[in-house]
């Protein structure tokens, strides 16, 4: 009995991981489906990509989607729209990181008055659904007269993000606080605690911090459409937009293929930094 267990186990254990492997491809295929279909569909006429849906290869290539798509639409190209993705991107990911950095070190090693009821109500902000402020901030937006400007995408990160806080204060609280008592003995002040010690300890959540926010900022959709009017200033999504006409025939060929050059950032920051991703997340809730 004990020998046919054995046998069974060492069958089982030869048979798993193939298995396992078939199951996750597979899964993982169905999850880039909509992805590889999109790309197909990049080659395609724009009049035969939804009548052909149910087929995944273009019946005759169209190279000249990709060659369209990157002149743009309104007088710009659609390089002038990614770069103007750029410069919100980087603005906004060095303010939310740098600023909810500052904050999560005054939470987790400051004591002042109020701090756990403040970082409970920034906890609460979590909960907030963003539509619910959209209408007060605009209205402020506008009497500062930051309308078609980049400054309400950009400036609100410069004052932190309760997601990025709250990830940066586990992060802090598994440094030993002997660290920040040496360094004090030292004659070292706070601000020079924070960058001289915790900020290189705590690289694993700026990373991750940095790596969302470029997501977020990338693809977000909602922001450029509120507060930007001028084409010479429009993003990537919102060129993207523009390929659709409800009056005409829209250009969806042009579309699918910068689409799938606006994803050619993403795709590259998320395998450069997919280790930081990992480490940022799967160490946040480690208490030491």
């Amino acid at each position: 009995m004990a020998g046919a267990r054995l046998q069974k186990g060492a069958v089982w254990r030869k048979v798993k991981w193939p298995v396992y492997h078939i199951l996750v491809g597979a899964l993982a295929l169905l999850m880039l489906y909509p992805i590889i279909w999109m790309f197909f569909s990049s080659f395609k006429e724009s009049r035969t990509i939804f009548t052909t849906a149910t087929t995944l290869l273009p019946a005759d290539w169209v190279w000249s989607n990709y060659v369209t798509g990157w002149q743009g639409i309104g007088g710009y190209s659609f390089g002038h729209y990614m770069w103007n993705s750029l410069v919100i991107v980087v603005l906004s990911t060095l303010g939310v990181v740098i600023s909810s950095a500052l904050i999560a070190f005054g939470f987790a090693r400051l004591n002042f008055v109020g701090r756990n009821f403040w970082f409970g109500v920034m906890m609460v902000t979590l909960m907030l659904p963003h539509d619910v402020v959209l209408v007060p901030q605009y209205i402020i937006f506008t009497k500062l007269g930051w309308l078609n400007t980049i400054n309400p995408i950009v400036i609100p990160q410069f004052f932190g993000a309760p997601f990025f806080i709250f990830l940066m204060v586990q992060f802090i609280r598994t440094i030993p606080k002997e660290l920040d008592e040496a360094a004090t003995i030292d004659g070292c002040g706070k601000f020079r605690l924070f960058i001289q010690i915790i900020m290189p300890l705590i690289k694993a959540s700026l990373a991750t911090a940095a790596i969302f926010s470029f997501y977020w900022r990338w693809e977000d959709l909602l922001g450029p459409v509120l507060y930007l009017n001028s084409p010479d200033k429009y993003t990537v999504s919102m060129g993207l937009k523009m390929f659709l006409d409800s009056e005409s025939a829209s250009n969806w060929g042009g579309m699918f293929a910068m689409s799938m050059v606006s994803l050619l950032p993403v795709i590259l920051v998320f395998f450069l930094f997919q280790k930081h991703i990992v480490e940022g997340i799967s160490s946040s809730g480690i208490k030491g």
